[in-house]
């Protein structure tokens, strides 16, 4: 059986706006248990959200938040079940990458879950600073500079 590589589309309209937090209350509020109120914030109305697609259906989500300075913050990816280990996740950040270089930013950084560090440093990222709870989940800073 063959995968089929995911799409990855700007999430624009209502019907993929809703995926995206479809999706991520899946993932962030049903499975982490990551309290609803901290899941969804102000930062949602101006950023670019991404959508990642397998055969017309939507498995995954990043968001690309613009925080000035040339830097832009990768957050929020969440990738179903039915997604992961396909190629989504790596997808989706690269897409995000892309993205953050068509808006002229020159670093991506993110706050990763700590059992996630290898997936982001395959991707070149380099962690630095103590480690720190989000929502009760420990995380680190990471960066990497799309130069």
């Amino acid at each position: 059986m063959t995968r089929t590589e995911p799409q990855i589309r700007l999430a624009e309209d209502g019907r993929d706006r809703a995926a995206v937090f479809v999706i991520r209350g899946a993932v962030f509020v049903s499975e982490q248990q990551v309290p609803i109120e901290e899941e969804w914030d102000e930062r949602d109305a101006t950023a670019d959200h991404l959508l990642a697609l397998v055969d017309g259906v939507p498995v995954g989500t990043v968001r690309l938040v613009d925080q000035g300075g040339g830097v832009g913050v990768l957050g929020r990816l969440a990738v179903l079940p039915k997604g992961r280990g396909t190629g989504t996740g790596v997808a989706l950040v690269r897409a995000v990458e892309d993205r953050a270089r068509e808006r002229g930013l020159t670093t991506v950084e993110l706050h990763a879950q700590t059992h996630a560090l290898g997936f982001y440093e395959r991707l070149g990222y380099t962690a630095h600073g103590a480690e720190f709870l989000d929502a009760g989940i420990p995380h680190l800073h990471m960066v990497r500079d799309l130069a």
